[in-house]
């Protein structure tokens, strides 16, 4: 492996101007926070007239907050009839590792049944669904077709369809809703991780991308969901919207959120991304990149119990400023990091593994990297599905968007 200590020096000054330069033209960003606009669950006069009477599920974790409320402990105290909580990868309280098994309990504050919907009962059943007349959908996305809120949504909309029960979206912003990028998903490569035929990142939100799913029947059988939408107030697409609660455990600072959809194809190769470490999603590394600059050690912790390389120090880069800069105003993937450490890993035959392609939702990205093409090609190979995309998405915006 040839030394490359001052790589990062050079990438800044040649790669990171000369992106920056091609960088898409956009409207000035603005950035709000969570006291300058209305999220769906505080609308609770749009909402808790179709509550009424009802015996309702909440499917929701603890992104689900009205202020320093709980959505079930508000809903409670206005003598809502909630009958169960269902709760996603991370599951209620968002403390478990990414993929990790979550178990069924109760939540000790209201006493109410929490089922998960990860593992192997990624969909509610009929019987758990027998006592419910609608479910009402909170949660915090972060805007990409692999985190895998939009794929519980899915599922629980393909249930309530079947069942005739209604389903009720709480909207809340995207932090990544101001652009549109990344390969579209074929159909082969479809898994919990990417269910449907959209970019890596879509830019929508969950209220958006609800209406886009039914209303193309996308959904099991092709059927639609008795669903509405409680939009936000004050977000539009030109908005980058700070998030008050980290909506996943590895996900704690917006650089991590700008980050993830460039970050995350990562966790298909050799190369960690922070996991254990107070940077997830903000650093790459691996234990044999020893000419890189900046060094960090995995270990076990709340949201990443048995880290990748957990207990070895591991050399790369941190991306923290370049998150908080260039991506978030690029609108852009990033693919230079991913290409990069590619071309620097002696033994190529290891650097992707299985679940790759997977993420990428293509075996192409893959391909494309291996025979070497540049950035700028591997992305002029994307412009027609996102093309295509852009047209569906464009019929679902519940918002003025970035174009």
């Amino acid at each position: 492996m040839q030394p490359r200590i001052h790589f990062f020096i050079a990438f800044w000054l040649f790669f990171g101007t000369a992106l920056w330069a091609q960088r898409p033209q956009r409207p000035a960003w603005k950035v709000k926070d969570a006291s300058q606009l209305t999220v769906g669950a505080q609308r609770t006069d749009a909402y808790l007239p179709l509550l009424e009477g009802k015996r309702v599920a909440v499917a929701g974790n603890h992104t689900s907050m009205i202020g320093n409320t709980h959505l079930v402990d508000s809903l409670v105290s206005l003598k809502v009839q909630v009958v169960k909580v269902f709760s996603p990868e991370h599951g209620f309280r968002g403390d478990a590792d990414a993929g990790e098994h979550v178990t069924t309990s109760t939540d000790k504050k209201t006493g109410l049944p929490i089922i998960s919907l990860y593992g192997k009962n990624k969909k509610p059943t009929d019987e758990q669904l027998a006592d419910v007349d609608v479910i009402l959908f909170d949660m915090q996305d972060v805007g990409t077709r692999f985190y895998t809120y939009i794929s519980t949504m899915t599922y629980l909309m393909e249930a309530a369809s079947k069942l005739g029960k209604k389903v009720i979206v709480l909207d809340r912003p995207n932090p990544n809703g101001h652009y549109v990028d990344g390969p579209v998903l074929e159909e082969k490569f479809k898994s919990f991780v990417g269910l449907h035929p959209v970019p890596v990142v879509h830019g929508m939100t969950v209220g958006e991308y609800a209406c886009m799913i039914s209303e193309e029947k996308w959904l099991e059988g092709g059927k639609k969901c008795d669903l509405t939408v409680i939009s936000c107030m004050g977000y539009d697409h030109q908005t980058l919207y700070q998030l008050p609660i980290k909506p996943s455990p590895n996900l704690g600072t917006m650089a991590a959120v700008y980050l993830y959809p460039s970050l995350c194809f990562f966790e298909g190769t050799v190369i960690t991304v922070g996991r254990g470490t107070d940077k997830p999603f903000q650093v790459v590394g691996h234990p044999l990149l020893k000419d890189a600059p900046f060094k960090f050690t995995p270990q076990s912790r709340i949201g990443a119990k048995n880290p990748k390389y957990e207990g070895q120090v591991c050399y790369g880069y941190d991306l923290t400023n370049f998150g908080n800069g260039f991506i978030r105003d690029s609108g852009m993937i990033y693919l230079y990091w991913l290409i990069d450490l590619y071309n620097r890993y002696e033994k190529k035959a290891e650097f992707f593994n299985s679940y790759f392609n997977t993420l990428a939702g293509t075996d192409q990205l893959k391909n494309d990297i291996i025979s070497g093409k540049s950035e700028e090609a591997i992305r002029k190979s994307w412009k027609a599905g996102i093309d295509q995309f852009k047209t569906i998405r464009k019929k679902y915006l519940l918002y003025p968007d970035f174009e």
